[in-house]
């Protein structure tokens, strides 16, 4: 299947990645977020870590920080919902310089109208809980995975990126 130039590629996100020194992602596979499972399977730097609900993956990204690891998060925004708790009382609370990863749901590309409620909520409730985000959508944008990692490190603070695909429909 041809790829547009425009496409977001898991080779780009996953050297974006290696480049931030991730060890593991933590990660319940989703429909925006899912063309990169076999990359990260047979990626040499990264340990794939999955988990059952979203709830569980900020508790165990902090373990993972615990023992000297760098991971990141990477979920669905329904699933980011469902994290709430997780999110306040550990990513936010103990100050995790964690990487969430987010895949955006509803998401058509930049100028497109939201087409579900996940989209419309899930920028409204980052900035409510003071978490900066940054959209990647394919990869000119990818960049913003190591600008976000950047500054989830400097400020000991969790980063957004949602994880959105170009819309060419």
């Amino acid at each position: 299947m041809a790829v547009s130039s425009g496409a977001l590629q898991a080779a780009t996100v996953l050297g974006e990645l290696q480049r931030c020194g991730i060890t593991h992602v933590v990660w319940l596979p989703d429909s925006e977020t899912g063309y990169m499972y076999e990359a990260i399977c047979d990626s040499t730097f990264l340990t794939l870590v999955p988990v059952c609900r979203e709830g569980e993956s900020i508790a165990i990204a902090a373990g993972l920080f615990m023992g000297g690891k760098r991971p990141v998060v990477l979920i669905q925004s329904t699933g980011f919902f469902e994290s709430g708790d997780s999110v306040r009382g550990l990513a936010l609370d103990l100050k995790l310089p964690l990487l969430l990863m987010i895949g955006y749901r509803g998401y058509r590309g930049e100028g497109q109208p939201l087409v579900d409620s996940a989209a419309r909520f899930l920028e409204p409730i980052l900035d409510a809980w003071g978490i900066p985000h940054f959209v990647v959508e394919s990869d000119r944008t990818c960049s913003r995975i190591s600008e976000a990692h950047q500054q989830a490190a400097a400020s000991s603070h969790p980063v957004a990126i949602l994880m959105g695909q170009e819309y060419t429909g």
